[in-house]
């Protein structure tokens, strides 16, 4: 029978062959590599026909978002009474290629598709209208009317 030093000696004898570092690396980028990336959904939902809606409302907030390989794509949080929506238009470019503007306090009327995006209920517009103005987004069948590649 061996006795529990020396049977520690022998198990210990061939970890001398290893290099520390290696072997301190390995201990510390371990655990890093376990841990996952939170994945975050920035693609554009779909437009559904079968839940347009309309909805009026002054604009509360313009905001600029990152979504799909856009980095400027608009939102404008309008609100109508206590209730706000999210209504997402399209990028920057198409935007001021249309010379569009929008600013806090404009009034607007909106024809849009009611979907959720993550958690949150977002309207993608297809018309909107702004004073004697109407404006369009997508075409009858929710398509957007900018190109997807360039944003205009």
């Amino acid at each position: 029978m061996v006795s529990g030093c020396k049977l520690l000696s022998c198990l210990a004898r061939p970890l001398m062959y290893f290099s520390p570092i290696p072997l301190f690396l390995l201990l510390c980028v371990n655990p890093g590599l376990s841990q996952k990336a939170q994945p975050v959904n920035t693609s554009l939902p779909k437009y559904d026909l079968h839940t347009e809606t309309k909805i009026k409302g002054v604009i509360d907030e313009v905001n600029l978002l990152s979504i799909e390989t856009r980095k400027d794509f608009t939102e404008l949080i309008i609100t109508n009474g206590d209730d706000k929506a999210h209504i997402y238009l399209c990028p920057k470019p198409f935007q001021e290629e249309m010379g569009m503007s929008f600013t806090k306090g404009d009034q607007i009327a909106v024809t849009g598709s009611k979907v959720k995006q993550e958690a949150l209920d977002v309207i993608l517009v297809r018309e909107l209208v702004k004073g004697t103005d109407t404006l369009m987004f997508r075409d009858d069948k929710g398509k957007p009317v900018w190109d997807s590649r360039t944003g205009k």
